[in-house]
């Protein structure tokens, strides 16, 4: 018998005796695979794709796996298939005969970021103070910049105003995703003086 029998197989046993005379019967004989596959993994690089997302299979992380009844039935299954963020991940692969015997081993999956950010800026008006100051952050001149990731960090080139900036000034704003990739645009920060001048008189002859 071989993995081509497993299951009930019907064999057929014929006595014959020392006079020539024969019977037969018809017994059940069932074979069964009790030997679970020998499991080999890989480790594999992947990208998210535009709506954020990498998708795997447990096919990806098989490096030649084999079983004693062959590869052509073996299934494959990971306990993660999606990811939606950069990183470095553990994912166990589970290899299945036939017969429902598996083996599993563990894979490591680096998730990378090939998209960079798409940035979006907004224009912002700001006022001095008494002092002749104003401050902004970078979200305030962001417009909705987005990623197929996640977005790590926004820096202004310039969040400090005074007086030496009334009018309009271009600020850029540079927008990183978690992969390490960037892109900029500009936003118009209009500084305005609005605080009239402190008038203290005094009398003359």
């Amino acid at each position: 018998f071989d993995c081509s029998d497993l299951g009930a197989n019907n064999v057929t046993l014929t006595v014959t005796d020392d006079g020539g005379n024969t019977d037969d019967c018809i017994a059940i004989v069932t074979v069964i695979d009790t030997i679970a596959p020998t499991v080999i993994c890989q480790n594999i690089t992947v990208s998210l794709d535009g709506s954020g997302n990498a998708v795997i299979t447990g096919a990806d992380l098989n490096n030649n796996s084999t079983d004693n009844c062959g590869t052509g039935s073996l299934t494959y299954s990971s306990d993660v298939t999606t990811f939606s963020s950069v990183g470095t991940y553990t994912v166990t692969l589970t290899v299945t005969d036939a017969s429902g015997n598996s083996s599993t081993c563990s894979a490591t999956v680096t998730v990378n970021d090939n998209n960079p950010p798409i940035a979006v800026c907004q224009p912002v008006t700001i006022y001095l103070d008494a002092s002749g100051n104003a401050t902004i952050v970078a979200s305030d001149i962001d417009g909705g910049s987005t990623d197929n990731g996640t977005i790590a960090s926004l820096i202004a080139s310039q969040t400090a105003f005074d007086c030496s900036d009334l009018g309009a000034n271009n600020v850029t704003l540079t927008v990183t995703d978690d992969g390490g990739l960037s892109a900029s645009c500009v936003a118009v920060v209009t500084v305005l003086d609005t605080i009239a001048p402190g008038v203290d008189c005094q009398n003359i002859t």
